[in-house]
């Protein structure tokens, strides 16, 4: 075994990776970047080498970096994780060249599976069955759209290169495959340097199986059952789980077989993913989509249902060690299911979000298992993946498996960066997730009754409370923290006397914002919250905050009335008694988050709105979705535009963004050139409807004036 391997990559996967380097007594190399200088693998690595700026091109993309770090360090081995340079045939032959172990496949098993269109050539050789398709490299646009339109729509639209679902495009028209071609080139060469696209027929409702595959550097090759991933958005998966419902042992070892047969044919060693469409209607019928040349995002559920420790084997094939077991050896035991944590905002259309994670908690122990590169302080900005965790569960039986899963997510916290846990949660209490009816279009069909769009009012109660609570300079520490403030110094050994709600007898009751009064009934506080994307509410409290009248509204709607309440250790949760339910809040600042689902809880100035509203009106400003890059300007300044008209392409995470005229109008105001780094909700540009756009003025009009 090797005495020190640098890991190659970044955020949970290097820590993964770490953690068995760990348990084996492997010492192991971190790299960074200026982004990650404080990230959590470079703390839990023995030893960590920074490798240029942000951009991953600099970085972590840069093969001459990475290997100077190894020779620094004296690494034996590179463990190149996923994404990155995982699947670089290049990267693999200049480990060799520098002396280094690449702990994957041969550089060719690499290159031939990495080229899709000589992949699903070979492995046809082979016997495994293949997607009708396009045939050949190298196709022009044209030749792509002639293929389209033989096969039949629809079709799928695929990069050679890479995985992930990145550049990837169904088109059901072909009216608009010119412009989907386009589109997919410009993702894929972003995101693989490289636009070769194929296209293949399209299989309505299908289901994505994938089959884990072992080889070691003597000719023995293994399957470890398989994963089902046909929960996906945007053709890349947010659920894996393993087993898969739909197959009986009879095919179960049939596809098994045909993967191993798929990883002899390009000669391959190491851990492997061949990946199956499989008709739902008919799981004998499957047919080959790809292999992923390196471990995958959901191997942990694999390793929890066999008991093998898939980075662990990886490392052993690499040092020269045979597989200790046999195919009869593998067996299959309970269930598992992942969820990967993004940072995304559903109740945005998915967009990337960013932000710094302001509290985090993390389940494990249990039946489950949280992989994750995350630190309360890690900042999430658009420049790598945003994929930050994922939380997997384990249990004798799928029912468990899922149930064990949903009460995981409802205890995960990232407040500080939106993200999709509670949409996940959802997904997994859906009716045909839970009967195992699945198929990789149904998080796409049933989007809509998953997201959560509207605000509860429970979390309109919890801010007010907070709000109530922070109106207190200085809370004393009991048991309903923020009820009173401490006494003056100087009284501090006497007696003090309670007034009949709870506050010290030594504070001027006049001047502590509970809404006590003299002989009367308490006041309301008003508070104004807003959260992005939704109108103001007001939030009125009264009472000590232990029990407080909380009522809450937004426009001509009357008031609800609620009770509610404080508790938990401060700045941490917020016990809410709403209508005989408690929900149980944790927050950091102005974010909230409650069963997976966060809000960012912000003050309204009802006066500073009205004047931004003043200042565009009769324009409209298009403003970024997301923190990202601006990767295409299609107009300039006095341009006319179409309603609806693509005008701009924001890239953020991997994930293209087109920015359309909202109306026709003129162009007056362009902000950004293609390369410019924006924020989310910054201006891009500012189009004046034909209505109010301004004319120019004739000499006659000039006259006349």
């Amino acid at each position: 075994m090797f005495d020190t391997v640098l890991v190659a990559n970044r955020g949970e996967i290097a820590v993964r990776v770490i953690r068995t380097l760990r348990s084996l007594g492997v010492r192991s190399v971190a790299v960074f970047s200026d982004a990650d200088a404080d990230a959590r693998h470079v703390r839990e690595a023995d030893t960590a080498v920074r490798i240029g700026p942000a951009p991953a091109a600099e970085s972590y993309l840069s093969a001459e970096r990475l290997l100077e770090a190894a020779a620094r360090t004296g690494a034996q081995a590179v463990h190149p994780g996923y994404g990155f340079l995982a699947e670089n045939a290049d990267f693999a032959r200049a480990c060799a060249d520098a002396g280094l172990l690449f702990i994957g496949p041969p550089a060719s098993a690499i290159s031939l599976m990495g080229d899709k269109i000589r992949a699903k050539e070979t492995v046809k050789a082979a016997g495994v069955p293949v997607v009708p398709g396009s045939s050949g490299s190298g196709l022009t646009d044209v030749q792509l759209a002639d293929s389209a339109r033989e096969i039949g729509m629809p079709v799928l639209l695929k990069p050679s290169a890479g995985g992930g679902g990145k550049g990837m495009r169904l088109v059901r028209d072909a009216a608009v495959l010119g412009d989907e071609i386009a589109a997919a080139r410009r993702e894929a060469r972003a995101s693989f340097g490289d636009d070769t696209l194929l296209v293949e027929r399209w299989i309505d409702r299908p289901r994505h199986i994938e089959i884990q595959v072992l080889a070691d550097g003597h000719g023995n090759v293994v399957h470890l059952g398989e994963r089902e991933c046909s929960l996906q958005r945007r053709h890349q998966k947010i659920i894996e789980e393993a087993p898969s419902v739909l197959l009986d042992e009879r095919t179960r070892a049939a596809m098994g077989e045909a993967a191993v047969q798929a990883a002899r044919s390009c000669g391959y060693s190491g851990a492997g993913t061949v990946e199956f469409i499989v008709p739902g209607s008919d799981p004998s019928s499957y047919y080959f989509m790809e292999m992923n040349t390196r471990l995958q995002v959901e191997h942990p559920v694999t390793e929890m249902i066999t008991g093998i420790d898939l980075v662990e084997w990886q490392l052993r094939v690499a040092a020269g060690e045979r597989l200790a077991f046999a195919q009869d050896d593998i067996t299959l035991t309970g269930h598992a299911v992942e969820a990967r944590i993004c940072a995304e905002d559903p109740s945005r259309g998915f967009l990337p979000s960013g932000g710094t994670v302001l509290r985090l908690r993390e389940p494990q122990g249990d039946g489950v298992r949280t992989d994750s590169g995350l630190t309360e302080g890690t900042e999430v900005g658009s420049l790598y993946d945003p994929m930050l965790s994922k939380v997997i569960a384990y249990g004798p039986d799928r029912a468990t498996a899922l149930r064990r899963l949903r009460g995981a997510l409802a205890e995960t916290v990232t407040l500080g960066v939106q993200t999709n846990a509670g949409f996940l949660r959802r997904l997994l209490a859906h009716p045909a997730v839970v009967a195992g009816e699945l198929d990789t279009g149904l998080v796409e069909r049933e989007v809509e009754g998953l997201v959560s769009g509207e605000v509860p009012g429970s979390v309109y109660v919890a801010g007010g409370l907070l709000r109530q609570a922070a109106l207190f300079p200085s809370p004393a520490p009991s048991r309903n923290w923020g009820l009173r403030p401490q006494a003056p110094a100087d009284r501090s050994e006497r007696p003090r006397p309670q007034t009949p709600d709870g506050l010290d007898g030594w504070t001027d009751p006049f001047s502590v914002p509970s809404g006590w009064r003299l002989g009367g009934e308490p006041a309301w506080t008003v508070h104004h919250l807003r959260v992005p994307g939704h109108e103001p509410v007001a939030v009125r409290v009264r009472g000590p905050l232990h029990d407080a009248d909380v009522s809450w509204g937004s426009g001509g709607l009357p008031p609800v009335s609620g009770r509610g309440g404080l508790g938990g250790e401060k700045s941490s949760t917020v016990a809410l008694h709403l209508d005989g339910v408690t929900h149980t809040f944790h927050h950091s600042g102005t974010w909230l988050g409650r069963d997976g689902d966060a809000w960012n809880l912000l003050d309204h100035d009802p006066v500073a709105a009205s004047l931004t509203g003043a200042a565009h009106a009769g324009v409209d400003s298009l403003t970024a979705p997301m923190p990202g890059t601006v990767t295409v300007v299609k107009v300039a300044v006095g341009d006319e535009v179409a309603a609806g008209q693509s005008l701009l392409v924001v890239e953020a995470m991997k994930m293209e963004h087109v920015i359309s005229a909202p109306h026709a109008g003129t162009v007056t105001e362009l902000d950004v050139t293609p390369g410019t780094t924006v924020a989310m909700d910054q201006v891009l540009a500012v189009i004046a409807p034909q209505d109010t756009a301004p004319q120019e003025t004739t000499a006659q009009e000039e006259e006349k004036a």
